[in-house]
């Protein structure tokens, strides 16, 4: 009989009937009661890796230059992948235009094909 006692007969214990019966008085006297407020998800910290593979290079030379400049190279054309959304070189596909890759990180075999083919590439990590 003892656990019932003094919660009295309206609405219960502390802050209870919030999303029921009390809801006008959060309404007009707590509006922030409820929600989200200012937290940030660790996920949304996370590095957002985008790829793209040594055989995709030369479209998207081919999308930034005229053909006709692309066929008469004398020296290697400059590419910022980092511009591009880009922030790792992959080395599936061949390249057979001579270009200066700029990118955050790439494979060793995607460094050996753009050096093949008369390239160079500037990346802060190789990885295997």
């Amino acid at each position: 009989m003892g656990q019932h006692r003094k919660s009295g007969q309206k609405g219960g214990k502390g802050r209870a009937g919030g999303h029921k019966h009390f809801w006008t008085y959060v309404v007009k006297y707590e509006p922030d009661r409820f929600g989200k407020h200012g937290f940030k998800s660790p996920k949304s910290k996370r590095l957002r890796i985008n790829e793209i593979n040594v055989g995709e290079l030369e479209t998207l030379l081919y999308k930034l230059y005229p053909a006709e400049k692309l066929l008469k190279v004398s020296k290697p054309l400059e590419l910022d992948l980092g511009e591009h959304g880009y922030n790792r070189l992959l080395g599936k596909g061949r390249i057979t235009v001579p270009v200066i890759v700029r990118v955050e990180s790439c494979t060793r075999r995607a460094l050996e094909k753009v050096e093949a083919a008369g390239g160079k590439v500037v990346s802060n990590t190789v990885t295997g």
